[in-house]
This record gives C-alpha cells, sequence and structure tokens, in this order.
C-alpha cells in the first residue's frame, strides 16, 4: 500500500493505492483512518476494487461502521468505482444519498474525486 499526495487549492488529498484488498473487515478500516489521520490527512480517495465486496452488502453494518468513523474524525472519503453491479435498492439509495452529501461520495474517476474532495 502506498499513499499518493494530492495538492489542490488549499486541499491536501491521500490517495491510497494498493495491488489488493486493504480492507477485508471493519479493523481493516478503521486502521487505515487511523494510519491516514496520523499523517494529517482529512481527505482521501479509495479504489473500490481495494475493498472487499463485503462492505456493499448493507446488512452486515461493516460500512455503516467505518463510515460513521470517518464522519465523526472528519474525514472526507471518496470511493472510485464502478458501481452499477450493486443491483439492490438499498445499496444504491446509500450511494444516491451518501454522494447528496459531503463527507462520503462514491465516484467513477479520479479526476471526480479530486473535484469533489477539493470544494
Amino acid at each position: 500500500m502506498t499513499v499518493e499526495t494530492h495538492q489542490i487549492n488549499n486541499s491536501t488529498i491521500a490517495e491510497v493505492l494498493s495491488e489488493g484488498i486493504i480492507i477485508n473487515n471493519s479493523e481493516d478500516g478503521l486502521d487505515l483512518l487511523g494510519n491516514i489521520y496520523f499523517q494529517g490527512f482529512d481527505k482521501v480517495i479509495l479504489q473500490e476494487e481495494n475493498i472487499t465486496p463485503d462492505f456493499f452488502d448493507l446488512k452486515n453494518g461493516m460500512a455503516g461502521e467505518i463510515l460513521q468513523k470517518f464522519s465523526n474524525y472528519r474525514v472526507r472519503l471518496a470511493i472510485i468505482g464502478d458501481f452499477s453491479k450493486y443491483t439492490g435498492k438499498s445499496v444504491n439509495d446509500f450511494i444516491y444519498e451518501s454522494n447528496k452529501g459531503r463527507q462520503i461520495n462514491f465516484v467513477n474517476s479520479q479526476s471526480e474525486a479530486l473535484k469533489v474532495l477539493s470544494d
């Protein structure tokens, strides 16, 4: 896992890059948050492919637990991916509602992630 830093306007954004899954469970998500927060970042970009598919099964509570911690620490998060494969109403509603706010966003590209986090 590496962290690439992006400077846009007055924003410093951490983009977490990895070849494999780095968030397999809630503890991994909280460890990542702590690591990023300790390094002084308050805006983070993650790739969907680096998150276990279980994250998008809202019944298990993993997404809620991880994203609540990001909100509590006021760390904004953009997750890049193709979310069209998630066909469940609850996950689509969750993505839609998240994207209405500024704290957690689900986007299609790095440029979109940088844009949403830099304002």
